[in-house]
């Protein structure tokens, strides 16, 4: 899964070969620019699709080919000039250069898509051997070849990809235990309700659970991890240990040009920093929507999703050719755990009132900010996701009793006209 076009001179420059890179790129020439592109990457894979790789990946159910977002031969079809294995240093904004470890790229328009990284476990042990994190193809196959080999493995974290993963180890018979040091799982982005539903579907498969739980360190023998100690002394035992606790956007070179950033760099309405010639998209990127009301003070928000990538991928594209437009998307995601799948549409926040439509292993959680609908939880459950995301977007007004009410017409009140 690799490819190496020849780069072009100036013209539209991508920095980050990922989804939201990717997506620009491939946009780009879908508007009708035919100016040089290059699509500049630090890995030496063609650009892939990131999500399967806790799951499907390392579940054996496709293949590193499989994950390509395109073949080698769009590239070239479409005259993007991949840079794989590059590694940009810094930005010279007043010559207009991309400054890489092979040499200079120069650019008319820089676009930042340098996506995130994984946040570290700050304890001793944690650069021990058997730890690990999964954030590229890289640290996937590593985790292949570990879980073909012990038999316990301890998750740091209980979001979205430590269940995933727990999901997978679970699946193939192992002993797995997850500490989070919040009270319940994805504390951050569902509800209580749909939370307890995955901790005890979790727990049906053989995971355990220890929350409210600190890691103060990361016990190894022989240079390798053979458990965690938590803050309360007690010890889990451990062959393999893999940290998700977050990630932190990749905005380093960013900053370091002059450009604001904090907790993502920082775009307006139209995906651009204060540098007319500098945009940024995808994970990096904090940029002001009206779906983040309530959440933050100065009403900006920083998404990490697929989502997120290809439709600011797009809409920058759009803005490039001459058809610039705010960027308005409701944003959601999902999550495949197991035989249960998550899609959540729009933003949630802690305090958010939450009412449940539906029972057993498929209901929805509709969650309500100031009046309004602010987001829906979903799981096995598509369509009410489909609705919510119709709902989300044009603002339509609901109740929580409405919600609640199984016999009111979610649909009928998406699809009607104003």
């Amino acid at each position: 899964m690799s490819a190496d076009v020849p780069a072009t001179e100036a013209g539209i420059v991508i920095l980050g070969a990922g989804q939201a890179g990717f997506q620009a790129a491939a946009s780009l020439r879908e508007a009708g620019h035919a100016g040089p592109l290059t699509l500049v990457g630090d890995e030496p894979w063609l650009p892939y699709q990131r999500p399967p790789l806790s799951k499907a990946y390392l579940a054996g159910k496709t293949d590193a080919e499989g994950l390509a977002l395109r073949p080698a031969a769009f590239l070239a079809e479409h005259r993007i000039a991949y840079r794989p294995s590059l590694r940009a240093e810094a930005i010279d904004r007043a010559g207009r250069r991309l400054l890489t470890d092979d040499g200079p790229v120069p650019y008319d328009h820089l676009i930042l898509a340098t996506g995130s990284r994984n946040r570290p476990l700050p304890v001793p042990g944690a650069d021990l051997d058997g730890v690990r994190q999964l954030r590229g193809l890289a640290d996937a196959d590593a985790l292949k070849v570990d879980l073909a080999r012990v038999g316990r493995v301890a998750v740091v974290g209980a979001g979205f990809i430590g269940l995933e993963f727990a999901a997978v180890a679970a699946a193939r018979g192992l002993h797995v235990t997850v500490v989070e040091a919040a009270a319940r799982p994805m504390a951050r982005a569902v509800s209580a309700e749909m939370g307890a539903f995955f901790r005890a579907a979790h727990r049906e498969a053989g995971v355990a659970f220890a929350f409210d739980a600190g890691v103060s360190e990361i016990l190894g023998e022989a240079g390798r991890a053979v458990g965690l100690r938590l803050a309360d002394g007690s010890a889990v035992p451990a062959d393999l240990v893999l940290v998700g606790i977050g990630v932190l956007p990749n905005q380093e070179i960013a900053s370091a040009a002059g450009l604001a950033a904090a907790d993502g760099i920082r775009v307006d309405a139209l995906l651009a920093t204060q540098d007319p010639s500098i945009s940024a998209i995808g994970d990096c990127a904090r940029f002001p929507t009206r779906f983040a009301r309530g959440l933050a003070a100065d009403g900006t928000v920083r998404i990490e999703s697929v989502q997120n990538a290809i439709d600011q991928g797009r809409a920058l594209a759009a803005r490039l050719t001459g058809r610039p437009a705010a960027y308005d998307a409701v944003p959601w995601f999902w999550s495949d755990q197991g035989p249960n799948k998550l899609q959540i549409a729009g933003l949630a926040a802690p305090g958010d009132e939450a009412v449940r439509r539906g029972d057993g292993n498929a209901f929805s959680v509709f969650r309500f900010r100031e009046d309004r609908l602010a987001a829906v939880e979903s799981v096995n459950r598509a369509g009410d996701h489909m609705i919510a995301r119709r709902l989300i977007a044009a603002g339509t007004p609901l109740t929580p009793k409405q919600a609640a009410d199984a016999a009111f017409d979610l649909k009928g009140l998406a699809l009607a006209r104003p």
